[in-house]
């Protein structure tokens, strides 16, 4: 069976993020995504998973879904923070972490609890190794599933720039037998990932990190495989491109970290500009926060990779729409515009990957949608924590600016 597959989001209980993300609401948009098997997150909040207990129940095997409504899968997922020092250095690394049934989590909890405060936010942060971690997840049940999250972002991942190592045999050591897949993160796609002797070696998946309703699916993973735990975690694991079909990832320009800089001051730089500055801010002198492209380069072994994971690239709906309006994209314009599309066509995924471009009235946005498939953006690149900047049209192409000066 085809489906479409979130694992990382996060619920009302994390800090920066909605207060609505409760589980009606995050089914409600993952439906509108097209989502089909969406993580629940934040399963180590006690009141997280009194919801989940209470709302869900058992859908097929290690999987869960609203009691009476099979229409939408949840699987039970958490990001988790650590936060140590090893060799003489400060470490930030952030995991996801997979389980396959209410009891399996609670025991988590149970041991997790013991060590840190795992009550005052949805993504905990604990102050071990996350090796020792690992083991932690692994001794509870060996069906767990570990991945390290958003892989190469600065501060907070396995790669980062800040507080990272430069493999997973480093940071992992004997316990590395159990990781069998990355995350890429917004600020990165799998050809950039694939350029790193463990980016070649593990699958990678794609995720959204959703602190909204409405951000979910931003990332995704596409399978085609039964519809349970073992066979979802068993297609990673193997990535076998028969049932592991590809990822749907962000432009990664787009990405808060794509490229090095220093917000405060406005500078945005590439790997080679930086290296000009030294790598510090040509403004003030600070240290400029080195992105993800530059940390791939570094990586990099020189080893050209012949494997192909296949991936799409997408532009949220929303964007593309308020582009093509020339008007805010939380506006009321864009908003019943968006309605209306997906009211026509079910889901975003299914306007911005599947339908023919033939059956959408609107000739700038068919347009626009035909660009974004094919790639055919400019994107000044995100970096330092902010996003990059899509541009689909250029000044001179741009609908709504010509259809201005056609009326004046």
């Amino acid at each position: 069976m085809k489906f479409i597959a979130d694992f990382h989001i996060h619920s009302k209980y994390s800090r920066a993020t909605s207060k609505n993300t409760n589980l009606e609401n995050i089914a409600y948009w993952a439906k509108i995504k097209g989502v089909d098997v969406i993580g629940t997150g934040d399963f180590t909040h006690y009141l997280w998973i009194k919801e989940i207990k209470e709302k869900l129940e058992p859908c097929g095997t290690g999987l869960f879904c609203f009691k009476g409504d099979p229409s939408l899968k949840f699987i039970l997922t958490s990001e988790i923070s650590c936060i140590y020092t090893k060799n003489n250095k400060v470490r930030k690394i952030h995991v996801v972490v997979f389980a396959p049934s209410i009891e399996i989590v609670e025991e988590i909890n149970k041991r997790l609890g013991n060590i840190g405060n795992i009550r005052s936010d949805g993504r905990p942060i604990l102050g071990i190794d996350v090796k020792e971690l690992l083991k932690i997840i692994m001794d509870v049940s060996s069906d767990c599933f570990f991945v390290p999250a958003h892989c190469l972002t600065p501060w907070f991942s396995i790669f980062g720039s800040k507080s990272g190592f430069d493999s997973v045999e480093e940071c992992f050591e004997e316990q590395s037998k159990h990781i069998y897949a990355l995350e890429s993160g917004l600020s990165a796609d799998p050809s950039m990932i694939l350029k790193i002797p463990d980016g070649r070696r593990l699958t990678i998946i794609s995720n959204s990190d959703a602190h909204s309703g409405e951000k979910i699916g931003r990332e995704a993973n596409v399978f085609d495989t039964d519809l349970n735990y073992s066979s979802i975690i068993n297609a990673i694991k193997s990535k076998d491109p028969k049932q592991f079909l590809y990822t749907i990832e962000f432009y990664p320009e787009e990405g808060k970290y794509h490229y090095d800089g220093h917000r405060a001051c406005g500078i945005s730089l590439n790997p080679e500009e930086s290296k000009k500055y030294n790598e510090l801010c040509p403004v003030c002198g600070k240290p400029l926060t080195i992105g993800v492209l530059n940390r791939v380069e570094r990586l990099n072994n020189g080893i050209n990779s012949k494997e192909i994971i296949p991936f799409k690239k997408i532009v949220p709906l929303k964007e593309i729409i308020s582009e093509c309006l020339g008007i805010g994209v939380t506006s009321k314009a864009v908003k019943k515009e968006y309605d209306k599309l997906i009211n026509s066509f079910k889901s975003e995924f299914n306007i911005l990957l599947n339908i023919s471009l033939d059956e959408v009235d609107d000739k700038n946005i068919k347009e626009a949608i035909r660009r974004v498939r094919s790639g055919e953006l400019n994107i000044a690149p995100g970096y330092d924590g902010e996003f990059g900047k899509v541009s689909i049209f250029s000044e001179k192409q741009n609908p709504r600016k010509i259809s201005q000066k056609l009326l004046f």
